[in-house]
């Protein structure tokens, strides 16, 4: 049985990402920065007859939890097969704009959205590199597009309050092209992928549903040997190939 460890996926697309992936036969590890929170999301899953997956507590910007967590799935496998970066804020309490934002607002988007994921990927790499197939999909957003964000006829364009948030994932798109570089020549799949504007509390329950969001990074976490890498994708964007400019 194929194995995945998702981060933050207590809620949102995170859990139902997770749900997809229990239905194809994955064995997945659902982690939640509160332990309780993903105890009681493990249990909606196997309600649902879900039953291989489990909680970990699994802070991103928290070496500890960090090393618990891998410690932890360490002893429960040998493999890791999928990893899906999903964990994410958009900065705190608004302001986000690029002159309004405070650097403590900054800082945490950077901690939690590309520091976070550097650290959980390096933590699992070890069990990953064990698997055939392994799969690395970062959670990214298309307002992380510096060409789509500099064009003006870009929607998002004149959003200014994305500015706290998108910094971070143009961050994030840029650790996932060097992670992929050094990964080139093997078997590893590394991906950015956006899952488009999603109804979660993330966005005040305001856009597309969570099954569509989920259902395009499960693409890309379950991509064959001839799929692409080091690549940035938006099917929201792009319905033809789903790949956007970084």
């Amino acid at each position: 049985m194929k194995s995945a460890l998702i981060t933050g996926a207590n809620k949102g697309i995170g859990l139902e990402t997770a749900k997809q992936l229990l239905q194809k036969g994955f064995y997945v590890y659902l982690g939640s920065r509160n332990r309780q929170n993903g105890l009681e999301a493990v249990e909606i899953l196997k309600s649902e007859g879900l039953t291989d997956v489990e909680a970990v507590q699994l802070d991103v910007t928290d070496e500890h939890s960090v090393k618990a967590a891998r410690d932890k799935i360490g002893k429960r496998t040998d493999v890791l097969d999928v990893l899906i970066n999903n964990a994410g804020i958009n900065g705190g309490q608004p302001p986000y704009s690029a002159l309004e934002a405070s650097p403590d607002q900054l800082g945490a988007a950077f901690e939690t959205n590309v520091i976070g994921v550097a650290r959980v990927t390096k933590a699992f790499i070890d069990l990953l590199r064990k698997s055939p197939v392994p799969r690395i999909v970062n959670v990214s957003t298309s307002v992380g597009s510096l060409s789509l964000q500099s064009n003006p006829d870009w929607p998002a364009y004149n959003y200014a309050k994305y500015a706290v948030y998108a910094s971070s994932k143009a961050a994030l798109n840029m650790y996932t092209i060097h992670l992929a570089y050094e990964l080139q020549g093997t078997s590893f799949k590394v991906n950015s992928v956006c899952p488009g504007y999603t109804k979660t509390d993330f966005t005040s329950n305001n856009g597309g549903d969570v099954e569509t969001a989920a259902s395009r990074i499960i693409n890309y976490a379950l991509i064959d040997q001839n799929g692409p890498t080091g690549k940035f994708f938006s099917e929201e964007t792009n319905p033809e190939t789903g790949e956007i400019p970084w």
